[in-house]
């Protein structure tokens, strides 16, 4: 059983025939991928990455995630963008949703994902007098964010623990010969895995990016890299249009695009996939929005935001469309009870689980929308586990790929996002950025 892809509830607004039109230009894309012609071809290590993946590799990112895990009580996670969102997706979907209640340890936290003062000076004091250990993840050890939280928390480890035992308390995932973290890493004997230079941050989630702090948090890696691989080959390249997931999806929301929609919008009906969405809205962001192109990505919690965003998307201006993530069956069962005064009127639904009430919540918000003019594809999971979370993953990365190409634009690149950061080292008057200072005060 596989993750299952459902877009009938999109024709209508765009027809059937429409989207069986881009087989042609979809397979194109495929082979651009494939064959390393396209644009950004210098940055598809991660579209084979789940079939290259090692036993050897697997066995030390456990190995190494098990001494992190006996020798701490509080992991902490350092890194931004692609650098972290991925792990926590996929530890936040597996924990409990109370974790931070219960008595696990280690407990997972990160830094270097904002640049908040209170944030640190908080993590901080968690941190004091507790055992903790760090990963930190930079290709360059230079991002401004990830850098300065690294500095305080090594800084305070090692007077803590002492430098030895510190040592022992640090692993570094970055570039495999070159940059600051690797220089540091290398004079301070600190264990490493390598970010290879042909894997972009927000393709990085199968990669020990990913791998080493999902394995911290106690979950299973080799069942998140076989559900991985299992969607490798049902998206791969010899896998017909209408049998392949990833190429649909992309066929279909280019074809939605061009149509008017501009705006996807990602739903779960599962609290636990919050950070899923965060992922995905950074993998196509940051992969599609360029050349004044691009669907714009949002995203809800249903039924939760129903209550805020359910009226705008119901009745807004209709340049959106929807794509559900469902889970199919729920780790747990909950029976909703039998009350003889019944004041809150609810006792239609004894005897039944709660995540029926759940799933018709879905059903219902569907047609609703629908009707509304809202067109809606649908991603069903099995169930929330590893296995298929691997499946996810690489779903929406190989259909990130098409679907960038079918857009026009390199999906690999992202040469925007380095515009605030020329602004901000002026401001803050960084050695070589003096006539960029200059520019910029006289502006302000």
């Amino acid at each position: 059983m596989d993750i299952r892809l459902t877009i009938d509830k999109t024709y209508g607004f765009v027809s059937k025939e429409a989207v069986a039109g881009y087989e042609a230009e979809v397979a194109k894309c495929q082979e651009m991928l494939h064959q390393g012609t396209g644009k950004g071809n210098d940055f598809l290590g991660w579209l084979n990455l789940p079939a290259e993946i090692t036993d050897e590799h697997l066995a030390d990112i456990e190995t190494t995630a098990k001494l992190l895990r006996d020798n701490c009580e509080v992991i902490v996670v350092i890194g931004i963008g692609g650098s972290y969102l991925g792990a926590k997706a996929v530890n936040d979907a597996l924990s409990s949703s109370f974790a931070w209640l219960e008595q696990h340890k280690p407990v997972i936290v990160y830094a270097g994902q904002n640049i908040g003062e209170d944030y640190l000076f908080e993590l901080q004091q968690l941190l004091k007098n507790r055992k903790f250990g760090i990963i930190s993840i930079s290709k360059s050890g230079t991002t401004t964010e990830p850098a300065l939280a690294f500095r305080l928390l090594k800084t305070q480890l090692e007077e803590q623990q002492g430098k030895a035992a510190a040592k022992d308390l640090i692993v570094c995932i970055t570039d495999k010969a070159r940059g600051a973290l690797r220089t540091l890493a290398t004079q301070e004997g600190y264990k490493t895995f390598v970010i290879e230079d042909n894997i972009g941050g927000r393709f990085s989630v199968l990669s020990p990016v990913g791998l080493l702090p999902i394995a911290c948090a106690g979950f299973d890696v080799r069942q998140l890299v076989a559900g991985a691989l299992r969607m490798q080959k049902v998206c791969g390249q010899e896998t017909a249009f209408e049998q392949n997931p990833a190429a649909q999806y992309a066929a279909v929301r280019n074809e939605l695009y061009r149509s008017g929609k501009k705006i996807e919008i990602l739903v779960n009906f599962h609290p636990k996939l919050h950070y899923v969405s965060e992922w995905w809205k950074q993998l196509y962001g940051e992969s599609e929005g360029k050349e004044h192109k691009g669907i714009f990505p949002a995203s809800v919690d249903f039924t939760t935001d129903l209550h805020s965003m359910g009226q705008w998307i119901q009745e807004g201006e209709r340049i959106i469309f929807e794509t559900v993530i469902s889970v199919a069956e729920p780790n747990h069962t909950v029976m909703f009870p039998h009350n003889d005064a019944n004041l809150d009127g609810l006792n239609f639904l004894a005897g039944k689980r709660v995540d029926e009430v759940n799933k018709m919540a879905e059903l219902g918000t569907m047609l609703a929308h629908v009707d509304g003019g809202v067109p809606n594809l649908r991603i069903e999971l099995p169930k929330l586990n590893e296995y298929y979370l691997g499946q996810l993953i690489y779903f929406f990365e190989k259909a990130c790929g098409i679907s960038g190409y079918l857009l026009g634009v390199n999906p690999f690149d992202q040469p925007g996002v380095e515009a605030y950061k020329k602004n901000m080292f002026a401001l803050l008057e960084k050695p070589g950025y003096e006539e960029a200072t200059k520019a910029i005060k006289s502006r302000l």
